[in-house]
């Protein structure tokens, strides 16, 4: 093989490479409503755009995958905030929103982390996704890490390795405790299952803080979880932080 083809090929491979470094895939789910319920569902924006803008202002380019692609729910919209109210004008950022892409159309070569967003909606149509189950486990044993908030968490509780085992087992993960839900609301009564006990069940170590809305957050090896929307900032840099680390050129 002469010395330009070897060019070539290390060329191409570096390029690639220092691509996927600085791209992260965002998971958003497509349910409207809770179960079968009237109840409305959505994705948290606040658990979107702090993390994105994290992301974005450290010189990452994020990417918004669904199960079905195309526009997704979004909730829990605070106009008040000025960074929430900046990204709901951002018809770039919005369009995003508007125009999630398939499982199809990803190639996990190209994301170093993928990042699961919480709100209800997260409960539903992600988590028994074999396609982005399949995505997360190839970022994963690429060295990439996997992260998620609140109920965003429901997202990895059925990620395995290849050989069925939980890819989280053994780690401490944390999300939106059962304790702090509101079990006799139809809501929460609809809910397919228990992160809680999901992720305990699959071996996983499930901890949380007993105070709620103080940014606690958990890294575990290239697991990163946050338990609630004030934990976004927190954990996208813990993310950064990790990658940088093992993606050093």
């Amino acid at each position: 093989m002469n010395r330009l083809l070897l060019y070539l090929i290390f060329t191409v491979q570096y390029t690639v490479g220092c691509y996927a470094q600085n791209k992260i895939l965002f998971v958003t789910s497509n349910q409207d409503f809770y179960g079968k319920t009237k109840i409305t569902a959505a994705n948290h924006f606040e658990e979107i755009i702090v993390p994105y803008d994290v992301f974005i202002k450290a010189g990452y380019s994020v990417d918004f995958i669904s199960p079905s692609g195309g526009a997704i729910p979004i909730g829990y919209i605070n106009t008040s905030d000025s960074l929430q109210k900046k990204y709901l004008y951002d018809g770039i950022f919005m369009d995003k929103l508007e125009h999630t892409l398939k499982p199809s159309e990803i190639i996990s070569n190209n994301y170093s982390a993928i990042f699961y967003v919480g709100g209800g909606a997260a409960m539903y149509g992600v988590p028994e996704n074999a396609a982005i189950q399949r995505i997360a486990r190839a970022i994963y044993n690429k060295n990439g890490v996997i992260a998620a908030i609140c109920h965003g968490t429901a997202g990895i509780t059925n990620l395995t390795d290849e050989n069925k085992t939980a890819l989280y087992a053994g780690k401490k993960i944390t999300g939106f405790p059962d304790e702090f839900e509101n079990k006799d609301a139809a809501y929460y009564k609809a809910f397919p299952f228990s992160i809680d006990k999901a992720i305990k069940d699959n071996r996983g170590d499930f901890v949380y803080s007993k105070k709620g809305g103080d940014a606690f957050y958990i890294v575990d090896g290239r697991f990163v979880t946050g338990q609630d929307p004030t934990s976004g900032a927190r954990v996208a840099n813990e993310v950064i932080v990790i990658l940088k680390n093992n993606f050093k050129t």
